[in-house]
């Protein structure tokens, strides 16, 4: 990808784009949240019967642009009180960096693994982002005690509004990818940012959704 469109992209062009693609992701999230109502209502369900004693959803504090923190929503991929059991787990951590993940986390439910592989445990993020916490392209929102470890340049992947997808969440081996590669990843997307790569990028988030290339 060239940073040839961010060159030539001036002051008043580039807040064009972000206006227009603010007002686009809040189309796509109502017409996403309308077309998938009937699978989201399946998956509730579906967890409902694995668990019928706790909610569908999950909700988790995240930081959002310039430090701002949320709450996220997501579809609950695991037991009740799997948050308790971070610490205990943390020496087990297979990923780089600040960020946390473990291969066959006993954690995860069984349809939890399978809403993962496909990323459909997103789709409730199209809540974030009709609320303007999030938009639909941009680096993914870390976790409070991530931020907290962070350098500088690291730092710089909070300057945008945090995404649903990212150009990290298309590679097929990210999970291998190494955090400050994932951190230059972001900072690449928010240089060379324009319609044309946030189209190319939610394409490729459906293929690896279709793929199940999710862990």
């Amino acid at each position: 990808m060239s940073e040839l469109t961010y060159i030539k992209m001036n002051h008043g062009q580039r807040q064009r784009y972000l206006k227009a693609k603010y007002a686009r992701d809040k189309v796509l999230s109502v017409l996403g949240l309308i077309l998938l109502s009937p699978l989201i209502l399946l998956i509730a369900l579906v967890i409902l019967m694995g668990d019928p004693h706790a909610s569908p959803f999950y909700s988790q504090m995240r930081v959002g642009e310039d430090g701002r923190r949320f709450r996220l929503y997501k579809f609950r991929t695991m037991a009740p009180g799997a948050e308790d059991e971070i610490d205990s787990l943390l020496p087990r951590n297979e990923m780089h960096g600040p960020v946390f993940k473990i291969k066959d986390d006993a954690r995860i439910t069984r349809i939890g693994k399978i809403l993962r592989k496909t990323g459909l445990d997103e789709i409730p993020q199209f809540i974030n982002v009709l609320k303007g916490d999030m938009s639909i392209v941009g680096p993914r929102p870390p976790l409070p005690r991530e931020v907290d470890l962070y350098n500088e340049k690291q730092m710089r992947r909070l300057k945008a509004r945090p995404g649903i997808t990212c150009l990290w969440q298309i590679q097929p081996d990210r999970n291998r990818i190494l955090f400050d590669d994932w951190v230059a990843l972001d900072i690449r997307y928010m240089k060379e940012r324009c319609h044309k790569l946030d189209r190319r990028i939610m394409r490729k988030t459906i293929v690896a959704m279709l793929r199940c290339q999710g862990e």
